[in-house]
């Protein structure tokens, strides 16, 4: 386990951060920064489905965890966007990563992603976002509302519904849930995080570098295909059938090929099954 402290100052905070290089000292061909979801996520959810095989191909893989989340620091407050775009600014400085990276965003992990690129199109090689949008208007709307159910049905009831999570979901469910319920509970995160600063359509339409954006045909963010290809005209959207917003951990071989393609050519991935059935919404 490796920790590394941002920055002595208002802001700094210690990440738990892990590293994946390609095998027998192999050179990296590329750079992926790997950037989780709130709540009940953590770079985990990369270790145990996309990064090994980055990192088998020949990528150099950066995971953490974001603050507040897994064994990284957990501050009572300081959870607007921004303060994560920070960390990741910080961190790449810290790890003395200065070449243009590929970053790999799940949820507000895509969030966060494209914050980052908007600030530093010049550092920023291709966007690669998993059922993830910018920060508009309507994100706000709507992590405003997951994060209200959060407060009312989890954290108020909460003993109540982590028995019927474990029952019905499993106990490995049932403990992410609880750990949400304390993030909630012990942080302003969900206060601060529906009132970051927002982007206008043209802000997003700043995003200079190539996207490619993978959606479950059965979440209801695989509506937004059509919106952010004609926000950037260089998205490749890819929507993969029978499956949800879980698309990461449900799909991790089919999610694996489409980010290795992207990464070895950004904007140059061929239409393939998916994203023909993207094509057909």
């Amino acid at each position: 386990m490796t920790m590394i402290h941002t920055g002595d100052g208002p802001g700094g905070i210690r990440l738990h951060v892990q590293r994946l290089a390609p095998a027998h000292g192999r050179p990296a061909t590329a750079t992926a920064v790997l950037l989780h979801g709130l709540l009940t996520d953590s770079l985990a959810s990369y270790y145990f489905t996309v990064a090994p095989g980055l990192a088998a191909a020949g990528t150099d893989v950066v995971m953490y965890d974001q603050r507040g989340h897994g064994r990284s620091e957990r501050p009572a407050d300081g959870y607007h966007l921004d303060a994560f775009v920070t960390d990741l600014e910080r961190l790449l400085d810290r790890l003395e990563i200065t070449g243009p990276v590929h970053l790999v965003g799940n949820c507000f992990g895509g969030t966060v992603a494209f914050e980052y690129a908007i600030r530093h199109p010049e550092r920023v090689a291709g966007l690669s976002v998993i059922e993830a949008k910018p920060a508009t208007e309507a994100w706000a709307a709507e992590i405003t509302g997951i994060l209200r159910r959060i407060s009312t049905e989890l954290v108020a009831h909460e003993a109540e519904t982590l028995a019927w999570i474990t029952a019905h979901q499993g106990a490995h469910t049932a403990r992410l849930a609880k750990s949400a319920a304390r993030l909630v509970r012990t942080t302003s995160l969900a206060q601060e995080v529906p009132e970051s600063q927002l982007l206008s359509e043209g802000q997003v339409r700043a995003v200079c570098c190539p996207v490619l954006a993978v959606y479950g045909a059965d979440s209801e963010l695989a509506g937004d295909v059509r919106w952010l290809e004609a926000l950037l005209p260089g998205t490749r959207s890819v929507v993969v059938p029978g499956h949800g917003h879980s698309v990461l951990a449900e799909a991790p071989a089919q999610v694996l090929d489409l980010l290795l393609s992207w990464i070895r050519e950004p904007g140059g991935m061929p239409p393939g099954p998916a994203l023909a059935e993207a094509d057909a919404r």
